[in-house]
């Protein structure tokens, strides 16, 4: 809904599927937001426990059914983790088309890294996150 709501001109049209290989089917790009939350008391590895599955479908199915050369973004939290299980669960696609939002924790660091310095974010450069955020 967002997608049509927003009227982007490069969206020629939305096809709507509940089955995975059917909406993966010749694909040129993915963007896979279907992960469960994270809800009150859940640690990550609760949380990866149950969206694993998810991605490991999603992984089978592109590698599947979509176009070798698709790209992939991997919005699901933990994304980076979920963009890895992905990826392994998809050989056949190239590992440099498969990557993960993770410009939120970017961002992130270089607001507090702005903040503890007293200087304007427009003053940080050449950040770099990588891992997962997790308890451990």
């Amino acid at each position: 809904m967002e997608l049509q709501d927003s009227a982007y001109r490069c969206v020629a049209g939305i096809v709507p599927c509940l089955d995975v290989n059917e909406g993966f089917k010749d694909i040129d790009a993915a963007i896979l937001v279907g992960a469960k939350p994270r809800g009150p008391g859940m640690e990550r590895k609760d949380l990866l426990e149950q969206n694993a599955k998810i991605f490991e479908a999603q992984g089978k199915a592109l590698d599947q059914f979509a176009k070798k050369t698709v790209k992939v973004l991997v919005v699901g939290n933990p994304c980076n983790t979920n963009a890895l299980i992905t990826s392994t669960y998809a050989p056949s696609i190239p590992k440099k088309n498969i990557t993960a939002m993770t410009r939120l924790d970017q961002m992130r660091a270089i607001g507090q890294i702005s903040e503890y310095m007293k200087v304007q974010v427009d003053d940080i450069e050449n950040i770099v996150i990588w891992g997962n955020h997790s308890a451990t």
